[in-house]
């Protein structure tokens, strides 16, 4: 099969594609041929040597894919060959083929195309786990999300507002901010020319936001802490500026606020099955209805995988990039 290879960490151009063999499902698994697959931050951070995959990964980059399932490994027992399918993978969605556990696996939404499919898991189920699991977001309250206009950014806004919250954005221009507002957002700064903090706090009445999605990190965490409400939570997803920084927590104490994060490529393959399963329940059917879309930005061939980083990295898109398999 032919993948995509990581030849040396540095910048877009060590990504090459090659041949190699095409994996087998092991037990519990599918084999998925793949026609599409998702492009993220975390595969930039492993491209320049900063991520490695778990232990037991493939060290082909990419997190999410859809196409047909060709083979089924034993106790598979959901699918069939020929299904249609979206993934959520550890490592390995640059490829023509990719093993995957069953229950990463969902079918794709109706209506919706194989490639728009493979903008949704990595994206929907890191939404679902930080934004509702973890952070708690509760119909009427306010959420803060950074980085609007991300592939992340575009899903959180739309499945807080179908679920009934008021959303606050932030982006880096003013066209950035306009797609934020026109996928359901109350309010898009642009934090390039506004202050986010003192924007929040106008939008709340000086209440502040109930939840905050990061993944900027730097001195957003202090800023963040300021403008959050009481009982307030922020949840952390990335540190794009860093993450070592010096904080007066104080704020924190005074306002009872929780500060928490997590990853999920490093979950164990249960709590993704579980987390699998509460995306189909809560979320498919928002995408099937079209109240929550999918916001495609470009698409590249497998080959051009170094230009799909070099947009990425520029943060000139809106929404997902994904490649054509």
């Amino acid at each position: 099969m032919r993948f995509i290879e990581i030849i040396a960490y540095g910048g877009p151009e060590v990504l090459q594609e090659t041949r190699g063999p095409v994996p087998q499902a092991g037990p519990g698994e599918i084999l998925i041929r793949v026609h599409a697959a998702g492009v993220n931050r975390p595969d930039v951070v492993q491209r320049q040597g900063f991520y490695a995959p778990p232990a037991g990964a493939s060290a082909i980059p990419g997190l999410e894919v859809a196409g047909e399932v060709v083979a089924l490994g034993q106790g598979a027992a959901r699918w069939r060959v020929g299904d249609a399918v979206c993934a959520l993978v550890a490592g390995g969605g640059y490829a023509e083929y990719v093993n995957v556990p069953a229950e990463q696996a969902l079918p794709v939404p109706r209506g919706l195309s194989l490639e728009e499919a493979a903008a949704l898991p990595e994206t929907v189920f890191t939404v679902w786990s930080n934004v509702f699991d973890r952070g708690g977001l509760r119909a009427g309250e306010t959420l803060l999300v950074h980085g609007g206009s991300s592939g992340i950014g575009t899903m959180a806004i739309q499945l807080a507002s179908a679920l009934g919250a008021r959303v606050i954005a932030t982006a880096g221009s003013a066209e950035k901010a306009a797609a934020c507002v026109q996928l359901g957002a109350r309010h898009c700064v642009d934090y390039r020319s506004e202050d986010y903090v003192a924007a929040v706090r106008e939008f709340t009445g000086g209440r502040g936001a109930d939840l905050i999605l990061d993944m900027v990190g730097g001195d957003y965490i202090q800023r963040n802490i300021q403008c959050a409400a009481e009982d307030g939570r922020i949840v952390q997803i990335a540190f794009l500026q860093g993450s070592a920084v010096s904080l007066n927590l104080m704020p924190l104490m005074l306002k009872r606020l929780t500060l928490t994060g997590s990853t999920l490529r490093a979950r164990s393959a249960g709590f993704k099955a579980a987390l699998a399963n509460a995306v189909e329940q809560n979320v498919w059917p928002l995408l099937e209805s079209g109240r929550v879309k999918v916001v495609m930005a470009e698409r590249f061939a497998l080959a051009d995988a170094a230009d799909a980083h070099r947009l990425m990295e520029s943060s000139t898109h809106i929404g997902k990039i994904v490649l054509r398999v």
